[in-house]
């Protein structure tokens, strides 16, 4: 009687994780952010240059505020300009091209998608929800380094931004920094900064995914 031998199932391969800026990554906020200054120059009384507000976009909220109002007012403004972002920001942001089409392509290649950003978390889930964009998980309230810490709990090994805080962040946490050059700073900007790939835009990331991916799947055949 013949002994019937089955091969070893192959083992699927591991799952991985992307992290994405949000503001002028996967979202073009500055149209709701610029009437939110706009707005809360016309409550406070505190002439605010919303363009140029909106030209720097990056860092956390405290710190654009500090540029117009005492220190002792940040923390009340922050909460007030809080309130009105949600009633004023939200229907008026948009996807930047290819965000919908970067997060799709992490899942079609088997990964997870985190959104890491320093804008209030609520009111990210508010631009998430609103535009109907869906990444696995999102953490809010970080900038820069800080960002390493929600890259490194989700095992994140690329993390996709627009800012040099962002390539510092993705550093940070030991992966490989992706920068977008649709934000504050230029692509001669993000590579001084230490980029490790510097794309146009989100239009160019699946692209790039796949050929990384690809890259990291025949790499690991011949480890094997």
């Amino acid at each position: 009687m013949s002994r019937m031998t089955t091969q070893p199932r192959a083992a699927a391969p591991a799952p991985f994780t992307v992290g994405f800026d949000l503001d002028m990554t996967l979202i073009d906020s500055r149209p709701g952010i610029r009437v939110t200054y706009e707005a809360l120059a016309a409550e406070t009384g505190v002439p605010i240059d919303a363009e140029l507000a909106v030209g720097r976009l990056g860092p956390p909220l405290v710190q654009e505020l500090r540029e117009w109002f005492p220190e002792e007012d940040v923390p009340r403004v922050a909460d007030r300009y809080r309130e009105l972002y949600q009633d004023l920001a939200i229907t008026g942001s948009l996807p930047m091209p290819g965000a919908r089409e970067a997060l799709a392509v992490v899942r079609e290649l088997g990964g997870r998608s985190i959104v890491v950003t320093a804008k209030h978390g609520g009111n990210a889930r508010l631009h998430l929800d609103h535009l109907a964009l869906e990444p696995d998980a999102l953490i809010g309230d970080l900038w820069a380094e800080q960002k390493a810490v929600a890259l490194r709990d989700h095992g994140a090994g690329i993390y996709v931004g627009d800012h040099t805080g962002d390539v510092r962040g993705a550093h940070a946490a030991g992966a490989l920094s992706v920068a977008v050059a649709t934000g504050p700073c230029p692509a001669d900007e993000l590579r001084a900064a230490g980029a490790d790939v510097v794309l146009a835009g989100l239009e160019d990331f699946p692209r790039w995914l796949r050929a990384h991916r690809a890259r990291a799947d025949e790499e690991a055949a011949a480890s094997a």
